[in-house]
């Protein structure tokens, strides 16, 4: 390795920030991850198997609202870098998204009683409010390790304990999925015999978002309550010292060239996404777990057996995921200390695409030769391809501080909101290209949710023909690996590591406190 690329020359100790504020900020992760996670992980099986709503107007929701964040985001971050209010500059869109955030989370699996046109509109005026509320607290919100301290190293720490209660949030709606598929089903047919197999997911969604939506909110606020902004570096004139214009917010973002790095990265690896976000479509059409289905069942114990392996297979994929994301956020501390972000995105990602096409194999083996027991065998190599999540989720966020640090040390400017916004677009726009290549697939494989659940119907994934359920596999298994494998090419390109990195925080350090700016 170059002497450029040292992990480390300099040892920051310029610690500012106390442990309490420290938790208060990482639980306030938490609840936000046990929001996100009911929308990203859920809303797609939610929309094309519950409500059932037409395939391609649920693709082009998905890619529209997409479209509208790449105004709304930016937007937003240009908002929050212009104005300080007197609550401070980050946390007023906190407490006053929290309960309207709340509020849409419930709406957005709420199932009326509408027709199929008017059930299309309410579906997407939800969907595209609550993604606008949910920006006007998120950009905010990861902006704010950026004014909790001036340190780069205890900025790192923040975002690294910050995501990990973040991705320990988004284990939540996954436990209760996992329990409620197993429990809800006794408990409603108890009170209501004919209870139709499509009401007992209806239930089961909207348990989820009640206890989800309530408990994330109440820990959100952490955020505006605990936490105290101290890094506010003062408007620069528009015109530098020779009277010529400096460039706009944008300009200065899309000529930062390590900032867009990361974004390219995050573009790249939107198929990561897709081993949570495809895990319940996979339940239901690639694989069956339990005993064997006959004819003289009634669909009530149908049901509850066909409930049960949905959520025993999807729950195995989530498990993963949750496993190889949080072990590899756990240990981000140690790995740091021995690896500099670069080198720890280009090697994990190779590893996580190589252990994909393991499961890509084992999954194949197994749905063509009926041998249920081979899909425990993924279990290890799902786990493995999931390591890249927590290093992304992580090593992004610090890459972003470290770009922003680059931006200010060459142009004077620090556009912290912005560049956040940056990685909020990346994360919403990942999302819906996971989520809208299931869709796709769906479409493509010529899979129709209504012949599989309906009020009437129930049926397992074992009455799925063989190639559709390789192709739903494919989708946690293949793409994610293609995807985590590609989005490592543009970091062999990102250069803030090392000396040079060392170099802009020390600097940087000294043109703050010659300008007089205070950061305690």
């Amino acid at each position: 390795m170059k002497n450029k690329e040292k992990v480390k020359t300099v040892q920051s100790t310029n610690r500012v920030i106390p442990k309490k504020e420290y938790w208060m900020f990482a639980t306030a992760g938490l609840g936000q991850g046990m929001i996100y996670a009911v929308m990203s992980s859920y809303v797609s099986d939610f929309y094309t198997n519950v409500l059932q709503l037409p395939l391609m107007f649920v693709l082009l929701l998905m890619l529209l609202a997409r479209v509208w964040d790449a105004i709304n985001d930016p937007l937003m971050g240009v908002i929050v870098d212009k104005h300080t209010t007197r609550w401070g500059k980050m946390k007023p869109y906190i407490v006053f998204t929290a309960v309207p955030i709340a509020v849409l989370t419930f709406l957005m699996f709420y199932c009326p009683d509408l027709s199929s046109t008017k059930l299309m509109i309410y579906a997407a005026f939800v969907y595209v409010i609550w993604g606008m509320t949910y920006t006007i607290s998120d950009v905010p919100f990861w902006s704010m390790p950026n004014v909790m301290t001036p340190d780069p190293d205890e900025r790192a720490s923040v975002i690294s304990t910050g995501r990990t209660l973040n991705g320990v949030g988004t284990a939540v709606p996954q436990i209760l999925f996992l329990i409620l598929g197993f429990v809800l089903p006794g408990i409603i047919t108890k009170f209501k015999p004919d209870v139709a197999p499509i009401d007992v997911d209806k239930s089961k969604y909207m348990v989820i978002a009640i206890l989800c939506s309530v408990i994330g909110i109440i820990l959100f606020l952490n955020a505006y309550f605990g936490v105290k902004e101290r890094v506010i570096i003062p408007k620069k004139e528009k015109k530098d010292k020779n009277g010529k214009k400096e460039k706009s917010a944008l300009g200065r973002i899309f000529s930062c060239k390590p900032l867009m790095l990361v974004v390219i990265m995050g573009v790249l690896s939107s198929g990561r996404y897709m081993i949570q976000v495809a895990a319940p479509h996979v339940a239901r059409y690639a694989f069956y777990i339990g005993p064997t289905l006959t004819d003289s069942m009634s669909i009530e114990e149908k049901t509850k057996c066909i409930q049960s392996s949905i959520s025993t297979v999807s729950s195995v994929i989530a498990a993963c995921a949750a496993i190889g994301m949080f072990g590899a956020m756990l240990f981000m501390p140690i790995i740091l200390k021995h690896f500099n972000y670069k080198q720890i995105v280009i090697r994990s990602c190779f590893g996580g695409f190589i252990a994909s096409i393991f499961t890509t194999v084992l999954g194949i083996i197994s749905i063509k030769t009926g041998n249920n027991k081979l899909f425990f065998a993924c279990i290890p190599f799902i786990t493995i391809s999931s390591i890249p999540l927590g290093i992304l989720n992580i090593v992004a966020y610090a890459m972003i501080g470290d770009s922003l640090d680059y931006m200010e040390w060459k142009t004077g400017f620090r556009d912290t909101a912005l560049g956040s916004a940056c990685q909020s677009f990346v994360n919403k726009l990942g999302n819906a290209l996971a989520t809208s290549g299931i869709i796709l697939m769906y479409i493509l494989i010529h899979l129709d949710p209504a012949e599989m659940l309906s009020k009437d119907v129930i049926m397992a994934a074992t009455a799925v023909p063989t190639m559709q359920r390789l192709a739903m596999f494919g989708l946690v298994s293949i793409v994610p690996g293609i995807s985590i494998l590609l989005c490592a090419v543009p970091i062999f390109f990102y250069d803030l590591v090392g000396e040079k990195r060392d170099k802009i925080t020390a600097e940087l350090a000294e043109k703050r406190a010659a300008l007089g700016i205070k950061t305690d």
